[in-house]
């Protein structure tokens, strides 16, 4: 099935014009800017615009909510129900625009000189537009075997939503032979990026008078210890541990976001958190850089027990998603260069969806339109209507690959 893709400029489903595609694709992707999911609110609008744009054209959809109620996501198939088919899978929340210098509504779609702009055109609403006009296209289409669609919630808050939803895709819409998450690659095949791990550290001492601040544990003592035992962790990482050249940053990192604690100056403070993560590359497992925090913990608060036996250091990890590492030569890899037409794959700095497909076994790589490092998460956030082009064309060559 991964064959016969060099005679895509000759099936009919390519002699079109891309007009009229490209229309329906931004007339989908004006509406869908114009949710506002933010993640921090319901989804529940958009997931039933596109719940409606699919079962009238005869997908079998799934609604897969979360424990609130207030946030979905969706599986969708057409199609016959043999063979594994193809799958697309995108988020449908988006970044925040708070604090950000917008010049246009953010939230209403903007066509300026070769661009369209919004929150979401990039990241990644436009490929969600692109895999919804493909959709209409396919209703019209005879497949030999079925269109797949994954459309998640709360991505943007750590790969919350798929995390969630992932034992439900095999009993609605089975393994699909293939997986193409859309993130921002510029069209590119994206094989890898590293994992991530959330932690919360929170650390104990005793309150106490600061006139008397020696007799007492300072929690922010033992937080600003930890944190340096971090940054000689972050070292060693970089001179000492595995590498991967196709990373910007080629070694796994360990960084502190967040030190919080005390009351009042004159209160020794009796609790501090860090909030902190690790991204990793697939050779460094995260059981190891884990029983590395840990130790570095105990080393800490042994400084202080003999003075305060309850001092401590409690560790707790409440988030994390896999990393993804695919072979270059690997069958999903060619399918995909050929499917994007590209001879090149590269890896991303950012976190996806595609190491939890990956996984359960489905071959998966991430490739869409934009440019993460460029447009994403900014004010004015933006998608050049090329790489949007670029997109439909990949669509049209995934309706050849799975059309009689």
């Amino acid at each position: 099935m991964f064959g016969d893709l060099l005679l895509v400029f000759n099936h009919p489903f390519t002699l079109h014009d891309r007009g009229p595609k490209m229309t329906q694709t931004l007339d989908i992707l004006d509406r869908l800017i114009g949710f506002n999911t933010v993640s921090a609110n319901s989804n529940l609008e958009i997931i039933t615009y596109i719940e409606d744009f699919l079962a009238t054209r005869g997908f079998e959809v799934t609604r897969v909510p979360d424990e609130t109620g207030q946030k979905a996501g969706i599986y969708a198939s057409l199609g016959p129900r043999e063979g594994a088919g193809v799958l697309l899978s995108a988020h449908t929340d988006v970044v925040p625009v708070e604090g950000q210098n917008w010049t246009r509504d953010p939230f209403k779609l903007t066509r300026e000189e070769g661009r369209v702009y919004g929150r979401g055109t990039t990241d990644m609403k436009g490929y969600v537009a692109s895999v919804m006009a493909l959709a209409d296209r396919a209703s019209k289409a005879d497949l030999n075997e079925p269109l797949k669609i994954a459309f998640s919630y709360d991505e943007e808050i750590g790969c919350v939503g798929i995390k969630k939803m992932i034992d439900k895709m095999e009993p609605t819409i089975g393994l699909p032979r293939a997986c193409f998450v859309g993130e921002p690659t510029e069209m590119q095949v994206a094989v890898g990026h590293k994992g991530k791990a959330a932690l919360r550290a929170t650390c104990r001492g005793q309150a106490g008078h600061s006139a008397l601040a020696p007799n007492f544990t300072n929690a922010l003592h033992l937080a600003a210890g930890f944190v340096a035992e971090l940054q000689a962790l972050q070292q060693d990482l970089a001179q000492n541990g595995a590498r991967d050249m196709a990373y910007g940053v080629p070694y796994s990192t360990v960084h502190v976001g967040k030190l919080s604690g005390g009351t009042a100056l004159n209160i020794v403070p009796d609790t501090a958190e860090l909030i902190f993560e690790y991204r990793h590359l697939v050779a460094d497992r995260p059981e190891d850089l884990e029983a590395r925090i840990n130790a570095a913990a105990e080393r800490v608060t042994s400084q202080y027990r003999a003075a305060f036996p309850e001092a401590a250091i409690e560790v707790e990890k409440y988030n994390a998603y896999p990393g993804l590492d695919v072979a270059e030569g690997a069958e999903i890899v060619n399918f995909a260069q050929k499917l994007a037409q590209t001879n090149d794959v590269t890896k991303v700095a950012f976190g996806t969806e595609a190491g939890y497909f990956d996984a359960i076994g489905v071959p998966t790589v991430v490739c869409g339109p934009g440019s993460m490092e460029g447009q994403g998460h900014k004010a004015d956030e933006y998608l050049e209507l090329s790489q949007l082009a670029a997109c439909d064309q990949m669509m049209d060559r995934v309706l050849v690959d799975i059309s009689k």
